[in-house]
């Protein structure tokens, strides 16, 4: 049994369908690349996932229960996190503090401090600081651990390369990794296809709100997805 199932969604804002008939699965520990160019639906699903925006129709699964209707802090309780696109922390709290904020509605499976601290050694260095003064790859780590201090079972990644160098990518996909490796399911959203089909076994890619390419990512060639990333495909 897959740990995600998501079936014919559909979602709009207002007049405007932002998703045609969804559906994929994702099991558990596996992990799923999500791509598509700008606009193809890949944030609007995330956030429907998270309960962050109501499905106008389909169904969503997490470990065989239906979830379609449970509000958000319901479902960070059953084990899904975000990590949205932007980091979107509390600039005034220090990265400790916005850490615990994300374990105020902890499952069973919660990340201690310790352990965050000792996967991310260089939020140890810095958890003291205010959020707003940290570089782009120490905030993108704290939105990470804050996420994890949750206790996910699956884990939502937003574009989370994006505006940062090379080498802190790199760190941050060794960590992902390492989650892996400790059990948490990953979804991904990544521009990059190497980095994205490097790192997941699935991938999925998104055209204008509908899926036009299910494949394993160690199977499927780049220009197949290059030509449905861009609606080329024959």
């Amino acid at each position: 049994m897959s740990l995600l199932e998501i079936e014919s969604l559909d979602v709009r804002y207002g007049d405007f369908q932002a998703l045609f008939g969804v559906s994929l699965a994702v099991a558990e520990n596996a992990a799923l690349a999500l791509v598509g160019a700008n606009g193809a639906g890949k944030t609007t699903l995330l956030r429907t996932v998270a309960g962050a925006h109501p499905p106008a129709g389909g169904r969503i699964r997490f470990d065989g229960a239906d979830i379609t209707a449970m509000p958000p802090h319901q479902r960070v309780r059953v084990g899904i996190a975000l990590v949205p696109e932007g980091r979107r922390l509390f600039a005034s709290l220090t990265a400790e503090e916005n850490i615990r904020v994300g374990a105020i509605q902890a499952g069973p499976h919660a990340w201690s401090l310790p352990r965050l601290y000792e996967v991310f050694p260089l939020i140890a260095r810095c958890r003291h600081r205010r959020a707003g003064l940290l570089s782009g790859g120490e905030q993108q780590a704290v939105a990470i651990a804050r996420a994890l201090a949750s206790g996910p079972r699956l884990l939502l990644l937003d574009e989370i390369s994006l505006g940062l160098a090379p080498a802190v990518v790199d760190a941050l996909y060794d960590t992902l990794a390492e989650l892996r490796a400790a059990g948490t399911a990953l979804v991904l959203v990544e521009q990059d296809l190497d980095r994205a089909q490097g790192a997941c076994q699935d991938l999925v890619c998104l055209l204008e709100g509908r899926v036009v390419l299910a494949a394993p990512a160690g199977a499927v060639a780049r220009a197949d997805v290059v030509a449905a990333y861009f609606g080329t495909a024959s």
